[in-house]
C-alpha cells in the first residue's frame, strides 16, 4: 500500500476518534448536575476527552509502518524514555494531578468567591493544568493547579454560595444621618435580613447597605441596582443639598 494511502487512513482514524471525543463530551454536558458536582464533572469530562484524543492519535500513527518501526524502538528503551518524559513534564504532570485532586476534594468550585494572593475574585474555570479567577475589574488571575492546591486560599462560598450585595454611600456630616439611614431602610424593607448602618464618620459619614444574594453574580447585579436606588432615595431627601 502506498505511503500516502496509509497517511490518509491515519488521518481518517484520527478524525473518527476526534468526532468520538466530541460526541462523548456532548453527551456528558447534557447530564443535569447539582451545583456541588459541576466542578468534579467538568474535570472528568476534560480528562476523558483528552485520553480519547491521545489514544486515537497514537492509534492513527501505528497505521504507518515507518512510525510503527520507530515505536518499536522506543518501546525497547521505554524505561529511559519514561525517565526523560518524567523530568521534562514534571510541572505539567504535577498541575494535572493537582487538577484532579481539586476536582475530588473541591477546596474551590466553579462560581466560588475566593481571595488568592490578596486579590478577590470568582472561580471562573478549572482546567486540567490551570485555574482562572475572575476579579472585580474583569481581569483574570491564571494560577497553576499545583500552586493553587498547595497555597492557602480564602473561600467565602465553600459551605454555601449565598452571599451579600454590599455598597457604601458617602453622606455629609451636616446631613441628618438618622433620617438618611431610616430612608434607606425603608427602601430595602422588603429584603429579608437586609441591613443599613453607619460605618464611619471620618470626614464624611459612610453608610453601608447589605442585602442577601443567592450567589456572586446575583450580588453584583444587586449592587448595581442598590447604588441607583440609594442615590435616588437620598437625593429626594435632600441629603446632598
Amino acid at each position: 500500500m502506498p505511503f500516502w494511502h496509509r497517511l490518509a487512513i491515519a488521518g481518517v482514524v484520527f478524525l473518527a476518534v476526534s468526532l468520538l471525543a466530541r460526541l462523548v463530551d456532548w453527551r456528558l454536558t447534557r447530564r443535569p448536575l447539582p451545583p456541588e458536582a459541576v466542578t468534579r464533572y467538568l474535570v472528568l469530562r476534560r480528562t476523558v476527552t483528552t485520553s480519547i484524543l491521545v489514544v486515537g492519535f497514537f492509534s492513527a500513527l501505528l497505521v504507518i509502518p515507518q512510525i510503527r518501526a520507530v515505536a518499536g524502538g522506543l518501546l525497547a528503551s521505554s524505561a529511559l524514555l519514561g525517565v526523560i518524559i518524567g523530568f521534562a513534564s514534571q510541572r505539567t504532570l504535577g498541575n494535572f494531578v493537582a487538577g484532579l485532586l481539586i476536582a475530588i476534594a473541591q477546596p474551590v468550585r466553579l462560581g466560588d468567591r475566593v481571595t488568592y494572593a490578596g486579590e478577590d475574585g470568582v472561580i471562573e474555570e478549572i482546567g486540567l493544568t490551570y485555574t482562572f479567577i475572575r476579579t472585580a475589574d474583569q481581569a483574570r488571575i491564571v494560577v497553576p493547579n499545583e500552586k493553587l492546591a498547595s497555597d492557602t486560599i480564602r473561600n467565602a462560598s465553600i459551605r454555601s454560595r449565598e452571599t451579600f450585595a454590599e455598597i457604601t454611600v458617602q453622606v455629609p456630616l451636616a446631613a441628618d444621618l438618622r433620617a438618611a439611614v431610616d430612608a434607606l431602610r425603608q427602601e430595602i424593607a422588603e429584603e429579608p435580613e437586609a441591613s443599613v448602618y453607619v460605618n464611619g464618620i471620618d470626614g464624611s459619614a459612610t453608610i453601608t447597605i447589605r442585602v442577601p444574594a443567592a450567589d456572586e453574580d446575583s450580588a453584583q447585579r444587586s449592587e448595581r441596582e442598590l447604588r441607583l436606588r440609594a442615590h435616588t432615595r437620598l437625593h429626594g431627601l435632600g441629603v446632598w443639598g
